[in-house]
């Protein structure tokens, strides 16, 4: 069949490969290249086979996959798929090296070595098909700088700015994003002043126990707090709200002018649980407040029936991430398709967006 998808597999597992293989060559549309057992072997057998996607385990021994990630995605960037086990140190890898470049992950159902490998096997033939369609220059380190990700990394200091004139509009920025998402929030929240004049509510759809993880690390190179929802949390400025893996994310007036987020566990819509759809629709019935809502990278239509409905509650302003710098374009798309979308910027002009509007 023409145009295979190629992939190599790299684990240092030899039943893992051979399972990932069969699975993947059971399926016209792709064709396994080649195999690797370890990082350094994988970052030699990228440059032999230009691979179109790789899968790259996090867990082995003699360069592990974070380091070959690093290495494959500045010498040859490549769409590469993590498969990583589901402790927390494994989501704390798989967070990372989402943030190094790689486009998407499949947690592992058992461990390093899952003997129920098959009960993802739809998941990983979806997820390497829809990596070989990505963007790639969405996601290359030289157009997209990232913040390096060490532990050391300080949050940035901010300038206080003095306001001559209080405005009476409160704001509330809602962002909502898929795949690539986690290297998008990267670029917006930690480019948002600590001084920002409203809270910050996040979609991004990701497994249960990830989410604690993404807003850990984006939270310790931000000079906003970030963190994950909780049931209960009433919104204040300067503070970004990931929804947490499996829940959707709503809000609710709670007396006075407090405004509380709650969780629950109805229906996914449309597959996703948090929805970006729900909490834009959430977000409409909140009044007396001006939004920002942003679409960011990410497959399939989330967010964009949830924009209508937000727009046409009021005073809405919805921001979309352009084709260029999306890793898959599909929300933003979606969103721009219904034309409610006020402005379609790069990534990197997406937190100065908010904050113009914040601030007007």
């Amino acid at each position: 069949m023409t145009n295979q998808v190629k992939v190599l597999v790299v684990d240092d597992s030899a039943f893992m490969r051979k399972l990932i293989t069969d699975f993947l060559n059971e399926d016209p549309r792709f064709n396994v290249v080649g195999t690797a057992r370890n990082g350094k072997d994988a970052i030699q057998k990228v440059k032999e086979w230009q691979p179109d996607v790789v899968t790259l385990d996090v867990e082995m021994p003699e360069m592990n996959g974070l380091d070959a990630l690093q290495a494959i995605m500045s010498e040859n960037p490549t769409r590469v798929v993590m498969l990583s086990t589901t402790t927390k140190e494994g989501a704390e890898n798989t967070l990372l090296a989402m943030l190094y470049g790689a486009i998407d992950f499949i947690a592992k159902p058992s461990g390093a070595i899952s003997l129920d490998l098959d009960k993802v096997k739809e998941e990983i033939i979806m997820k390497v098909l829809m990596a070989s369609k990505v963007n790639v220059q969405g996601f290359s380190m030289k157009k997209n700088k990232v913040t390096p990700l060490f532990e050391d990394v300080q949050p940035r200091q901010t300038r206080t700015v003095e306001k001559t004139q209080k405005n009476t509009v409160k704001k509330l920025v809602c962002i909502g994003t898929s795949t690539g998402g986690p290297r998008a929030l990267q670029q917006v929240l930690t480019k948002l002043p600590k001084t920002i004049d409203a809270p910050i509510l996040v979609v991004q759809h990701m497994p249960a126990g990830f989410t604690k993880s993404l807003a850990a690390r984006l939270n310790s190179i931000s000079a906003i707090n970030v963190k994950e929802a909780e049931d209960g949390d009433i919104l204040e400025n300067g503070t970004a709200y990931i929804a947490p893996g499996g829940y959707h994310l709503k809000l609710k007036n709670s007396g006075g002018n407090n405004i509380t987020i709650y969780l629950d566990q109805t229906v996914p819509i449309n597959g996703h649980r948090p929805s970006v759809d729900v909490m834009y629709e959430s977000v409409s019935e909140i009044k007396n407040y001006s939004k920002i809502a942003v679409i960011m990278t990410g497959m399939g239509a989330d967010g964009a029936n949830g924009l209508k409905t937000l727009k046409s509650s009021g005073n809405t302003i919805a921001i979309a991430e352009s084709e260029e710098t999306s890793v898959v374009f599909g929300m933003p798309k979606s969103a721009i398709a219904t034309n409610l979308v006020d402005e379609v910027v790069n990534l990197d002009k997406i937190a100065s967006t908010i904050m113009k509007y914040i601030e007007s």
